[in-house]
């Protein structure tokens, strides 16, 4: 394969760098704690593993708001590393807060990140994600080109097109399929996510695991990627996690050659690494 292959979201952590201290005061999962290291070195050596030639880094929640560790990465391996930091939130920064832009900004032109994680499905019983005291932050992903990826369940889907319709030039990348449920009515799950193709800045993650209820190769979940295949096209989807490289390069019946150069590595190019393609 000609294009490059890119793990579209790996997490990354230290526990024995000073320099990098996982607070449980600001982590936004508190109460899990991480028990060995997952570094960038890791990672690169996890890539070379797979045949691999870059990875999105997903900040992970042990660090909370502190994205130090993740800016630490991808400015030391710029050419193998992206990075989505945490910023607004369950247990980050309040979504009114009016120095989210400033410090979206900072994150993106000084530090070297390419956008944030958004989590409201922490937050099932706020609406937030499109509150208008969101928009300044929005606009400014805008101006920035920032990607955001989104962590939703399916009821929150439709905060996701308003937002996606009102701010055309924030790239929407759908984490966990939504963590649609299967065992439901595809009315429930997949009917919406796939509704949010008609939004051409909206691009959907191929996270098998989540939905499946099976193991590996999670072939319960393949005919609702077919669905989200058809919806949103290669060139709008994204593959992640290590383990499922084989599953989306060799096993997926419905992918062709051409397809998966997008799926596997030219879709998460145009977004993580230089601006997403027309």
């Amino acid at each position: 394969m000609s294009s490059p292959i890119i793990n579209g979201a790996e997490h990354a952590w230290v526990i024995h760098n000073p320099r990098y201290p996982i607070d449980p005061e600001i982590s936004s999962c508190p109460n899990s704690q991480p028990k060995s290291e997952y570094s960038a070195e890791h990672l690169l050596s996890q890539m070379n593993t797979y045949g691999i030639d870059k990875t999105v880094i997903s900040h992970v929640c042990y660090y909370g708001r502190n994205n130090d560790y993740t800016t630490k990465c991808v400015q030391t391996y710029p050419d193998k590393l992206a990075g989505i930091g945490l910023l607004v939130g369950h247990r980050l920064y309040p979504p009114n807060d009016p120095e989210n832009p400033s410090r979206l900004q900072r994150a993106i032109q000084e530090d070297g990140l390419c956008g944030m994680r958004l989590s409201p499905i922490y937050d099932r019983d706020t609406v937030w994600f499109n509150d208008p005291v969101c928009y300044p932050l929005w606009e400014t992903a805008q101006e920035l080109g920032a990607v955001f990826n989104i962590f939703l369940a399916p009821e929150q889907i439709p905060q996701v097109a308003d937002m996606a319709k009102r701010f055309p030039g924030v790239h929407i990348v759908i984490d966990h399929m939504a963590m649609i449920d299967i065992t439901r009515p595809d009315s429930e799950g997949i009917d919406p996510l796939c509704g949010l193709a008609k939004h051409p800045n909206v691009y959907a993650r191929t996270s098998l695991h989540n939905p499946s209820k099976e193991s590996i190769p999670f072939r319960d979940v393949w005919p609702y990627l077919e669905r989200l295949y058809q919806a949103f096209g290669p060139k709008r989807l994204v593959y992640a996690n290590f383990y499922e490289l084989l599953i989306m390069k060799d096993l997926i019946p419905f992918f062709t050659s051409e397809d998966k150069e997008w799926i596997l590595g030219k879709t998460a190019e145009g977004i993580y690494f230089k601006g997403a393609q027309s």
